[in-house]
């Protein structure tokens, strides 16, 4: 069994030919989505934080409306920067809309990705330290925040408040009971996906990363998540943790997919470089008839490892065309692999 998720990007354009055309329609249009997924029998509805950008930015409105709106699937973001947050306001955002959600909330974060602007997290008013870079500072915000959902008090009350405080030092409110151990980091590299496990965090890997080896990108996906189990297991920690994958698949079942995705079928691994520094290889993407793509994903040593993956869905096409490219995934690929 595998839980199946759904990953959108919340792209919007103002093109006559987008199905969501402002960033009214996208927010929307992702509750609604989540909705549609659920009542699929879908795991999971994840959304990726992108500033500055025709895309999905600010995540806890929207995670607590869909919360709202739904009662069991899971409801996660891949990945929230956190070059970009204040990790103690973010705590109290997320405490509510986990409790909103009845403690559903998957909230995947990261040091962040190139972005739409030059060093956009410092017009949010944050800089790196001293000899510090700004991956840094996303794994310094990334601890405060994680530490800080244990729930454990740590600010002096004042001797005089407004309202009665309880005894000993006050812990930011709301707290959400569990949250902490459903907090994942979004790792690119080995080193960080070790760094993570450490930590006890769960791991979410995309369809990027380093070119550690210069092997298949599913291959060095599948040996960084071995990495991280093995850290894991080193580190002491009780529990099991998760690892979720994404990826981009498309089962053809009609002339609608085969127009759409029909000449993707052979896609394969990219290179390319996220910075001056780092060659990254970009995982490929499928589509095929349901058969074909079967024995294609039976290969994929990544997915195999994981126990969650998620499905980019293309979510300019409108509600109505990822329901059908979820349900598609669900009923006729899923089965095949032994995943439902």
């Amino acid at each position: 069994m595998k839980k199946i998720g759904f990953l959108s990007f919340g792209h919007w354009n103002p093109s006559p030919q987008s199905g969501a055309r402002s960033a009214s329609d996208v927010l929307l249009q992702s509750i609604d989505l989540a909705v549609a997924a659920e009542e699929l029998g879908a795991d999971g509805a994840y959304f990726r934080v992108h500033h500055f950008a025709r895309q999905l930015a600010s995540p806890f409105p929207l995670l607590a409306a869909v919360g709202a709106r739904t009662t069991k699937i899971e409801i996660g973001t891949a990945v929230i920067d956190m070059r970009y947050e204040n990790p103690l306001y973010m705590a109290e955002d997320a405490g509510a809309a986990d409790l909103i959600s009845g403690g559903r909330l998957q909230l995947g974060i990261s040091r962040g990705s190139p972005e739409q602007v030059i060093d956009g997290f410092r017009y949010f008013g944050y800089a790196p330290a001293e000899g510090e870079t700004d991956a840094d500072m996303g794994r310094r915000h990334a601890e405060v925040f994680f530490d800080v959902l244990r729930g454990q008090g740590f600010a002096k009350p004042n001797p005089r408040p407004m309202f009665p405080n309880p005894p000993g030092m006050l812990r930011l409110e709301p707290h959400s009971e569990g949250l902490r151990d459903r907090i994942w980091w979004g790792s690119g590299s080995n080193a960080t996906a070790v760094w993570a496990a450490k930590l006890g965090m769960n791991l979410q890997s995309s369809t990027l990363k380093d070119n550690e080896t210069g092997e298949p990108f599913h291959v060095q996906q599948a040996k960084q998540i071995r990495i991280f189990r093995e850290a894991w297991k080193e580190a002491g920690h009780q529990r099991t943790p998760r690892v979720s994958v994404s990826r981009s698949i498309f089962a053809l079942t009609n002339d609608m997919d085969r127009a759409y995705f029909g000449g993707s079928g052979e896609s394969r691994d990219s290179i390319g470089f996220i910075d001056a520094q780092t060659e990254a290889i970009f995982g490929r993407s499928y589509a095929a008839e349901p058969d074909k793509l079967i024995e294609q994903l039976k290969a994929d040593e990544g997915i195999a490892e994981a126990d969650t993956l998620l499905l980019t869905v293309p979510n300019q096409l409108g509600v109505d065309y990822n329901a059908h490219v979820i349900e598609s995934i669900l009923k006729h690929v899923a089965p095949g692999l032994g995943w439902r």
